[in-house]
């Protein structure tokens, strides 16, 4: 029996949805993220960016930075303990990240004080009770403020500011950053937006097949 000219309709119409489907999972899953970098002095041309090695306290008070990034995706934000606004929303997003990668020691998180003066490791580690942080995933870190505030701005391209991280120089961020095996940034998150963390979490997935 013939198939009725109608009868077509459904076929294609399943198959335009199947099409459309595989289409945004590969989207999702396995579309590159962009490599953010800087643009050469006097030119337009933009070259990748890498984050240079650096070493801060955490807060069992031990050398922490770069050298554990070794092969690892990195998350990183910027924060203070005594924020009463974006910070802890900031710090409950990321336990979300946390509890996923919780058995994964490929994926670090990373959160430098804002105000290192008033967070002391003593500070850090009331912090990192109060929030149930793992140190193993979680570092925070503490050290001079003029070379965090060095990294927020000449590393991790945080803000376009500038300043010398004295007295009367701030930085309160919302954006949490991801940083690739090589050291290369690969997006901006808003912290406090729980639907741009579960980005982050399928952008970490995107990384993990791109390694």
């Amino acid at each position: 029996m013939k198939m009725m000219k109608w009868q077509f309709v459904p076929v294609v119409l399943l198959l335009s949805f199947l099409a459309y489907g595989m289409f945004s999972w590969y989207e999702n899953e396995y579309n590159r993220l962009p490599v953010y970098g800087q643009i050469l002095p006097g030119t337009r041309q933009e070259k990748a960016h890498y984050i240079r090695p650096f070493n801060l306290i955490n807060q069992e008070n031990a050398i922490a930075g770069t050298q554990a990034w070794k092969d690892k995706i990195v998350v990183v934000n910027f924060f203070f303990t005594h924020c009463a606004s974006i910070c802890p929303k900031m710090t409950v997003n990321l336990q979300e990240v946390q509890h996923a990668y919780k058995n994964d020691n490929k994926v670090l998180i990373n959160s430098l004080t804002v105000d290192p003066e008033a967070d002391s490791v003593s500070q850090l580690r009331q912090y990192r009770k109060r929030f149930g942080i793992q140190s193993d995933k979680w570092q925070l870190l503490t050290g001079s403020k003029k070379d965090i505030y060095r990294l927020a701005r000449n590393e991790f391209l945080l803000v376009a500011t500038d300043g010398d991280g004295g007295p009367n120089d701030f930085i309160h961020s919302d954006k949490v950053v991801l940083i690739d095996p090589e050291k290369r940034i690969r997006g901006y998150y808003n912290g406090t937006d729980k639907q741009e963390i579960h980005q982050l979490m399928l952008d970490i997935k995107k990384l993990q097949h791109e390694n």
